[in-house]
Order: C-alpha cells, then structure tokens, then sequence
C-alpha cells in the first residue's frame, strides 16, 4: 500500500472463525474479512467491482479460496483478491493486522474512497 494507513479495529476474531466472511464498515468503507484456512484473515473492498453488490452476500469456497458475487456471478480468488471470471480485475485489498483479539484494518489516510471499478 502506497499511502499511510491508520489501523482501525474491524471485528473480533471471535467474529470471523476459519472459512467465514464478514461484512463490516471501516471508517466509512465497505470491507470484506475473509478468515482462510491455515488461518491468514484478509480484507478487501465490500463491494463487488462490476455493479457494488456486496460481496459478502456470494458464494465462498474456502477449499479453494473461490468466491461467487450474487450480483452477476463474477468470481475472485480471496487469496490474492484477483478475478478470475472475468480476468483483469482486482479487489482493493487492505492491510490487516490481528492484535489481541482485535482484527483491525488498515485505512489509507490519503482522503480517497478504496475501492476497485472494472467496466466491461
């Protein structure tokens, strides 16, 4: 991440257990937390980047870190935050750091909205 960050707590890790999602509000932006197995959390943008439906309301696969926009079925690696169906997008991806019990997310301090538009 190029600009500054301030880290802000997002969810518990009670929250968010190993293959879940979860939809929160950072600061004003829609994140989406995504606890992997092996156990990393990642963060990015909440909303899809086709049409800004939510993300968190798709399909996930954390077998295969797979997940589904309910929007119009475009499909992202949570690994990596890149699209896989279409190719050439990618999630707006956050810092995350866990600390205590607190997950917190980090905001750029750069005054900008985060999040990723891809137009077809």
């Amino acid at each position: 991440m190029s600009s500054p960050a301030r880290f802000v707590n997002a969810a518990s890790v009670d929250d968010l257990w190993e293959g879940d999602l979860l939809d929160v509000e950072v600061d004003g932006e829609q994140v989406l937390l995504a606890h992997l197995d092996g156990g990393e959390i990642k963060a990015y943008q909440g909303m899809c980047p086709h049409q800004e439906v939510l993300l968190a309301d798709g399909e996930w696969d954390p077998d295969t870190n797979v997940l589904v926009c309910p929007g119009h079925r475009w499909e992202f690696d949570l690994a990596t935050g890149k699209g896989l169906n279409p190719t050439g997008c990618q999630l707006y991806e956050f810092d995350v750091r866990v600390v205590s019990d607190e997950i917190r997310v980090g905001i750029p301090t750069d005054g900008q909205r985060h999040h990723n538009r891809f137009q077809t």
